[in-house]
């Protein structure tokens, strides 16, 4: 367990945290030692905004479109595979499309604070191949 230390900046009003941010890879490097201290009461400096990429699968229907499978992911890469491999697993008679929303936020914003745009729409060929269409700005 690691010692609470007060706060040099803030004058005493608050503790010092650490954070280990990424120990596993500092370990793998020889640099497990490196910790950032925060401190409860300072704001400190602003957190690195954070983005996702959502996808997502919609099947049409006679009574309109219905959500098949969806995800997030940290990677455009890796949303592209993961709405590709869903695309391709849904029935060959069913008409689906699909479509990634790119997503940033900042650390404890709510979904109100986060921006987000449609960055790819996606279909389904005859021959199974998924199609990607970027959407413009």
């Amino acid at each position: 367990m690691t010692t609470p230390v007060r706060c040099t900046e803030c004058e005493g009003r608050g503790w010092k945290i650490v954070t280990r941010r990424g120990h596993v890879a500092a370990s793998g490097l020889g640099l497990a030692a490196s910790t950032q201290e925060d401190c409860l009461h300072c704001t400190g400096p602003a957190e690195t905004p954070q983005e996702r990429f959502e996808w997502e699968v919609r099947i049409a229907s006679e009574q309109g479109e219905a959500l098949g499978p969806c995800g997030s992911s940290a990677f455009q890469a890796t949303a592209m595979d993961e709405l590709r491999k869903a695309m391709r697993g849904m029935p060959g008679d069913a008409s689906i499309r699909g479509s990634i929303v790119h997503k940033v936020f900042d650390f404890g914003a709510g979904a109100d604070g986060w921006s987000s745009r449609h960055i790819f729409r996606a279909y389904l060929d005859p021959a199974g191949s998924v199609l990607f269409e970027r959407v413009a700005k």
